[in-house]
């Protein structure tokens, strides 16, 4: 059973991850969790790009999750949350720009493109996390001894934002 950990919405998140440890534990098949953005990276290797390859999520609120990749091998920039202006930042001090795809690439095409970067059209298939993608994934660290399945969470969820919004005195 292959299950992505995000990042994401905390309870699409938590639904997933609940129920692939309920099928895990009811069919005795081993369960291992993928990062939802290394299944959005594969698709864009897959679709024939070379060189570095950038896999952007849409955060909403206003952000993006992101992550970069080498033609091949180990994440270079582990997943993290940002504004899609300081994601472009970034990008734009890369010696060449990367392939880029994802919900967030989609979604904040105009703040991404400078520099160089390409996406491609918003209907292509490279931008949607694929389940193949993330079982390939998920199967090809099968040898390896299985990780708890603990969600990819770069942020507080909306809740305790909310909290803390409602906790601050009001003026009267």
């Amino acid at each position: 059973l292959a299950v992505g950990l995000g990042p994401g919405s905390f309870t699409g998140l938590r639904i997933g991850i609940a129920t692939a440890r309920g099928l895990s534990a009811s069919t005795g098949l081993p369960a291992r969790g993928v990062c939802t953005l290394d299944a959005v990276a594969a698709g864009i290797g897959e679709g024939g790009a070379e060189g570095q390859r950038l896999a952007v999520l849409d955060g909403y609120r206003g952000e993006v999750f992101a992550a970069l990749y080498p033609d091949r091998g180990e994440r270079i920039w582990e997943p993290f949350v940002c504004r899609p202006e300081q994601l472009a930042e970034r990008v734009g001090e890369l010696e060449t720009p990367p392939s880029v795809a994802g919900s967030g690439a989609v979604r904040f095409r105009d703040e991404l493109t400078r520099d160089g970067v390409q996406i491609a059209d918003d209907a292509d298939p490279v931008h949607r996390v694929a389940a193949r993608h993330l079982c390939a994934l998920a199967a090809a660290a099968a040898g390896e001894a299985p990780e708890p399945l603990d969600p990819i969470y770069l942020r507080p969820p909306d809740a305790e934002r909310w909290r803390e919004r409602d906790s601050v005195p009001r003026a009267e």
